[in-house]
């Protein structure tokens, strides 16, 4: 069963970008078939989830028990899987106008399905070292996406984003040779050392200073790729540059992603070092964060910049949640949840705004609802739900994050995170408005994307409704689980 699951999550991926790097020149076949075959993963996803769901045996496979899906790792596959089945429904080359050419779409699909790949491998290994080298794949194909259109601005974001990435992961990979010594040196060379399980069981046992060092490298390393200030820098520029497409699963798969990482090793820390060490260390960042991107959203002049310091803005808050015990974990992952899914629909709206408007700046959008009524108020919805307004499920996820603060005794930090979001409120609104009001640019013609990409889209804003009047008992069954990974209660 465990050999199974994992076959259909990871080589549907590898076939698909096998597939369009043969096929030469690039077919819109290819395009269609890479979208099909991505539902065989989200299908894999979602089985990995409700085996977890039923409190069964954890699905695993490999020698070692290499890959492993319990309900942490589950969700963050059901989160990948389900942005890149939309991102592959969603993308150029499937037929019908497209501003790329043949050369192009071949090299976006065969590096768009490898980046896939090396997400869900990320979620879906048991092993330390394998999760690295998954999380450095990610950097190293995501950047061949970033420059699609060879511009001297995309290839310095490309450049930027390697160069900043890789040191990332390095102090990473520095953090996880030092976890792994001090292992080496109370256990001895233990068989499958490297697995999460294993660790876990002996982290009592392990240093505290040598562990308060190798957080310290982990998170710096893993905040990197997640975007937690100020490891920050390269987002502008990389979602600034990328198609939308990439854009999409970068701010949200691939964030999850880090986050995932740090959440694992904060696990074997926390059962290490019992003095709130990560969790203090997780506030500063946090708020650092909030404090950079909600004053950062004030001074947007680009809508595709503005979206990298919301995604800043959110990482602060998850930060928060994280370190705000079981409470917290849970209004952090469920903010997760709701954030991967706004984010995702908003950057494939500004993809289809971009090329009505020829522009990414903020001042050179006007009149969106007059000339493109359901992508206006489509974009609008996502908005309003990453500022956290209601009836969407990022206000209830922020509702359920301050009353955990304050549960936590945390007044002075949540009035202050209170006091930014207003600011970052404010500055979203300021700029919505501009954009969906006034009269069109001269020579830009009204008229909407296909009915079909709508109705997707409009999909997602449905799901960010239904999380903000309920929380259906499957997925809090899931987060409660999560909480007594997290929190080992």
């Amino acid at each position: 069963m465990g050999m199974m699951l994992f076959l259909l999550l990871l080589f549907p991926p590898l076939l698909a970008a096998l597939l369009a790097f043969i096929v030469r020149p690039y077919r819109a076949f290819v395009g269609r078939l890479n979208a099909l075959l991505s539902l065989v993963t989200l299908g894999a996803a979602v089985t990995c989830v409700a085996l977890a769901l039923v409190g069964g045996e954890v699905p695993t496979f490999g020698p070692g028990e290499i890959f492993r899906a319990d309900s942490l790792a589950a969700l963050l596959m059901l989160c990948v899987t389900a942005v890149a089945t939309l991102t592959l429904s969603l993308s150029p080359g499937l037929g019908g106008e497209t501003p790329y050419d043949a050369v192009q779409l071949r090299r976006y699909h065969s590096f768009i399905n490898l980046f896939i790949f090396a997400m869900l491998l990320a979620v879906s290994a048991n092993n330390v070292g394998i999760m690295w080298i998954a999380v450095e794949a990610t950097t190293i194909f995501s950047a061949f996406i970033i420059p699609l259109t060879l511009t001297k601005a995309s290839v310095e974001a490309s450049w930027k984003y390697i160069l900043i990435g890789s040191v990332g992961i390095a102090l990473a990979f520095a953090g996880t040779v030092l976890g792994y010594f001090d292992f080496v040196t109370q256990a001895g060379h233990v068989e499958n050392a490297l697995n999460w399980p294993v660790l876990l069981t002996t982290a009592p046992r392990l240093h505290p200073e040598v562990m308060r060092l190798a957080f310290v490298f982990i998170l710096v390393g893993y905040g990197t790729k997640a975007g937690i200030a100020p490891m920050h820098t390269w987002k502008p520029d990389a979602y600034g540059e990328s198609p939308a497409p990439l854009g999409a699963l970068m701010s949200s798969a691939l964030f999850a992603v880090a986050m995932y990482a740090i959440i694992r090793w904060k696990v074997v820390v926390d059962a290490t070092v019992v003095d709130g060490y990560t969790d203090n260390l997780l506030f500063a960042l946090g708020m650092l964060s909030l404090l950079i991107g909600c004053f950062s959203l004030v001074l947007a002049r680009n809508y595709k910049r503005m979206l990298a310091y919301s995604s800043i803005e959110h990482t602060g808050l998850i930060c928060l949640g994280l370190g705000l015990g079981p409470l917290g974990v849970f209004a952090a992952m469920l903010h997760l949840i709701n954030h991967t899914v706004a984010k995702s629909l908003v950057f494939f709206l500004v993809g289809h705004i971009e090329r009505k408007y020829g522009s990414p700046l903020i001042e050179d959008v006007r009149g969106l609802l007059k000339l493109m009524p359901w992508t206006g108020g489509l974009f609008a919805a996502g908005l309003l739900a990453l500022i956290g307004l209601p009836p969407f499920g990022l206000f209830i996820t922020e509702f359920a994050l301050f009353r955990a603060g304050f549960a936590r005794n945390q007044p002075w930090l949540m009035g202050a995170a209170l006091a930014l979001l207003a600011v970052a409120f404010i500055a979203i609104i300021n700029h919505l408005n501009r954009m969906l009001y006034g009269p069109p640019p001269e020579g830009v013609r009204g008229g909407e994307v296909s009915l079909w990409r709508i109705a997707l889209l409009a999909l997602g804003v449905a799901v960010l409704v239904v999380l903000g009047l309920t929380l259906p008992a499957p997925l809090a069954t899931l987060l409660n689980q999560i909480v007594g990974i997290v929190s080992r209660t």
